[in-house]
């Protein structure tokens, strides 16, 4: 299935569509103590929400979409909650896998993934030998995994520095454009709508570098409940937005 065969319902179509969304969901676990349930409950029931969102993105003709996953701050969490999360995302992106794949979607990976559990790590294997004619190709999804910005710009620098230190590059050959070359994310194109939910208006160390002129839609809605009316209502305001970059 190409972009082009898509069937859009009148409902879905939108006159200005994002090339890329970021996406922080946020929520989860304040989402199941109000239903009295373990943190754990809520993050499997943000698996649903996902589902959701990746498929509506795609039906809107998105061509990235970017999701904070798991951060490196997220270690610091209960051991209990961190090894359900790293159990569940490993189980989530091979149960999901045939249907991105048949929906013409690829998953890739983004983050300090060789710090990963074992277990995480063969998911993304698997996930990553996946291979989507470009003909087929609708859109990809990015799993953003034990990521944070402060570590991909500091990764990158390493990186450029490594090549100045060898003679293969002069500091006045330092742009802008080489250090985006450098990151996690190179290749894939700045996001122009940032999406976080659960009412926190911050950017929590992700994207920072990609972010620099995104439009930023924050929501009250937590996580779980963030659906397909959520997301298209975010997808339309992004459309009624005049991005300038800095002009008049």
């Amino acid at each position: 299935m190409t972009q082009n065969d898509n069937h859009i319902s009148p409902e879905t179509a939108l006159d200005k569509v994002p090339r890329h969304v970021a996406v922080i969901m946020d929520g989860n676990g304040r989402w199941a103590k109000g239903r009295g349930e373990e943190r754990l409950f809520g993050h499997r029931h943000g698996v649903d929400a996902v589902r959701e969102v990746v498929k509506t993105a795609a039906e809107a003709g998105v061509g990235y979409l970017t999701i904070y996953a798991f951060s490196t701050e997220n270690w610091g969490r209960p051991t209990d909650e961190v090894d359900g999360i790293m159990e569940l995302i490993a189980g989530a992106i091979l149960s999901e896998l045939d249907t991105l794949t048949g929906a013409g979607i690829r998953m890739n990976f983004i983050g300090d993934l060789a710090s990963l559990p074992e277990s995480l790590r063969a998911s993304i294997r698997t996930a990553q030998a996946v291979r989507i004619p470009d003909r087929q190709l609708r859109m990809t999804l990015n799993v953003a995994l034990n990521y944070s910005a402060r570590w991909e710009i500091t990764e990158a620098m390493r990186q450029i520095g490594t090549l100045v230190q060898q003679g293969d590059l002069s500091p006045d050959e330092i742009t802008p454009s080489l250090i985006s070359d450098h990151l996690a994310t190179r290749g894939i194109p700045d996001p122009e709508l940032l999406i976080r939910t659960s009412g926190e208006q911050r950017l929590s160390n992700f994207l920072l570098w990609q972010l620099s002129y995104t439009e930023l839609y924050f929501t009250d809605t937590l996580w779980p409940e963030f659906g397909r009316d959520q997301m298209l209502a975010a997808l339309r305001e992004y459309g009624r937005r005049e991005r300038r970059f800095g002009r008049l």
